[in-house]
């Protein structure tokens, strides 16, 4: 129980309660500086960033990997507005985030005070929860609120409005004392009911053909290891959504990867989209059926029966009817797996050795289709022989980070997760450009003992290289590799694809980013020559900080379903 102090401000009180709620970090730019410079009195650590936007996907990145709520600290106006796109990440991809936004002082509001804005509304779009604070004894109310409205039910952000002058005013006895910690997600861990359970237990032992589809909703359930086990114990193949990837040892001879778009030319989805157009039962678990995960909602056979497990209600049944499970991933597998221990899944162990036998063929001829492109010597790069580099150097306790367009696509279509419950964090809510960079940031705050590297391309790097400077300072060693193919490489090919050419937006400039690297202070290196790509990975996966700039094929794009009839005609 934390006591009161009769001369504290509501400031330091706001601080004394991020502490009960486990905070360690505020992402911040010392802004509302009442609060930071209270956080810091008492231990709590800023992370200061250079740009809004990039705190808030800094704090993203930490609530993925730390298993804790963000907390990101904001000025009213401009930087209010900046933490928009975060946040709408973050509401999209179930990322809880408290922000805490300096409002202006409460006798000035709606006078044109410098810097007012409607706040509320802003965040209200972008947001599960948005409140002003107003009153001093209320403060401990509203805290923990925004702590409880970010890490319950399906997680998001959560917007806390401080008046200027409030932050200064003496903080007064609450009428309620609170002790409770609020700050670890998932807040509260359902389940469906024992007979929803019996019934989907009777159905997979049953099934011809089950399937599972993984999203998000493992990771951010912890789920990953229920489902592992759920996997061996019931013989059921697993692919995955692109958030879901890393929920499945994809080495385990069962796991059959990513599907979503990926299903074009070289792709692994090529052959292993026909496990879901044969399947007779299609368990979803944490995903939200969206457009990519789907491809365009065409992948799910209309004749199978849907099994969807989320934890957000509104989500069961969105595009797909189904049988509705109702809860945690973690909690609703685990007692699935039980359910299953009272049914006879004889069909599913019959089954196993030819699924895994499919499976394997699969994955063999995704790697025959890709084999010259993976060891191409050729000059640029090509980003699939810099995976395969890549993928040589991973384990289980390596986090890729990548960012939104092709960076995503290349990681989660092309490297493999070493075990269950791996991190691949992309930006796929909202895919926000850019947010490649501080999503590793806030990771490596997160995990600073574990190595993690980010995958980003030229165009996205150009909205984050002042977050350099921020790597440098707060001494979080990443290792940042940039695909520089000096083109906006998913655009172009994309109007190519609608329009048959492509605006004049999407060529660059020569931009010399080791160059800029070594400005910050970062240590920095070019590669044009694919055979010392392996060796500067490892160095900076190893002794990081380190920015590899990458010269890159500006002709080479993902395997995605959009190109998939050009590039059967090239």
């Amino acid at each position: 129980m934390t006591q009161q102090n009769p001369n504290e401000t509501v400031a330091q009180r706001i601080a004394t309660i991020l502490r009960r709620h486990d905070v360690e970090f505020i992402f911040g730019q010392s802004l509302p500086s009442a609060v930071i410079l209270a956080a810091e009195a008492i231990g709590i650590r800023q992370i200061a960033y250079r740009q809004e936007n990039m705190g808030g996907a800094m704090a993203d990145g930490y609530a993925r990997l730390s298993g804790k709520v963000a907390v990101v600290a904001a000025q009213n106006g401009p930087a209010a507005t900046l933490l928009v796109p975060p946040l709408a990440e973050a509401l999209k991809a179930s990322v809880p985030i408290v922000a805490l936004v300096q409002d202006v002082e409460r006798d000035q509001m709606d006078r044109n005070a410098f810097q007012d804005l409607d706040q509320i509304a802003l965040f209200q779009s972008c947001t599960k929860w948005v409140r002003r604070v107003t009153v001093p004894e209320r403060i401990d109310d509203y805290v923990d609120a925004a702590f409880t409205a970010a890490s319950s039910g399906r997680a998001g952000p959560a917007a806390l409005l401080l008046p200027a002058d409030l932050l200064r005013a003496e903080a007064r006895s609450p009428a309620v004392v609170r002790s409770k910690n609020l700050g670890h997600w998932p807040l509260d861990r359902v389940r469906p009911s024992d007979k929803a359970l019996a019934e989907v237990a009777s159905l997979i032992a049953a099934a011809r053909a089950p399937i599972i589809i993984a999203g998000g909703g493992v990771h951010c359930g912890g789920a990953a290891a229920e489902l592992a086990a759920l996997q061996q114990e019931a013989c059921l193949p697993i692919l995955t959504t692109n958030m879901g990837k890393g929920a499945v040892d994809e080495f385990h001879p069962l796991s059959a990867g990513v599907l979503g778009s990926l299903v074009g030319p070289r792709s692994l989805g090529r052959y292993s989209s026909a496990l879901v157009g044969s399947a007779d039962l299609v368990i979803l678990i944490g995903t939200r059926t969206n457009q990519n995960g789907t491809d365009n909602w065409r992948q799910i056979p209309s004749s199978a029966t849907v099994v969807h497990i989320d934890v957000d209600p509104v989500e069961i049944g969105r595009n797909y009817e189904a049988i509705r499970l109702v809860g945690d991933a973690r909690e609703t597998l685990a007692t699935l797996r039980a359910a299953l221990t009272r049914v006879d899944l004889a069909r599913r162990h019959g089954d196993r050795a030819r699924l895994e036998e499919c499976i394997h063929q699969n994955w063999k001829r995704f790697e025959l289709d890709r084999h010259d492109v993976v060891t191409s010597r050729s000059r640029p790069i090509r980003p699939e022989r810099i995976m395969a580099e890549l993928q040589d150097l991973l384990t289980g306790d390596v986090t890729v980070v990548a960012d939104a367009s092709y960076s995503s696509m290349w990681v989660l279509g092309q490297l493999r997760a070493r075990a269950s419950g791996m991190r691949f964090i992309t930006p796929r809510g909202l895919a926000g450009l850019g947010w490649g960079v501080p999503l590793a940031i806030g990771a490596k705050v997160a995990r600073p003992d574990k190595p993690v590297i980010a995958i980003v391309g030229d165009g996205g790097f150009a909205h984050s290289w002042a977050e350099l400077e921020t790597m440098m300072r707060m001494r979080l060693p990443l290792a940042i590799v940039v695909l520089n193919n000096g083109i906006l490489g998913f655009q172009r090919d994309a109007e190519t694809v609608k329009f048959g050419n492509f605006t004049s937006a999407c060529h660059f400039a020569e931009v010399d980013h080791a160059k800029l690297a070594e400005a910050c202070g970062c240590p920095a290196v070019r590669v044009e020559d694919p055979s010392e790509l392996a060796y500067h990975l490892q160095r900076g996966m190893d002794q990081g900080p380190l920015l590899i700039e990458v010269m890159t094929d500006p002709a080479a794009h993902p395997p995605l379903s959009l190109f998939a009839k050009m590039d059967e005609a090239a």
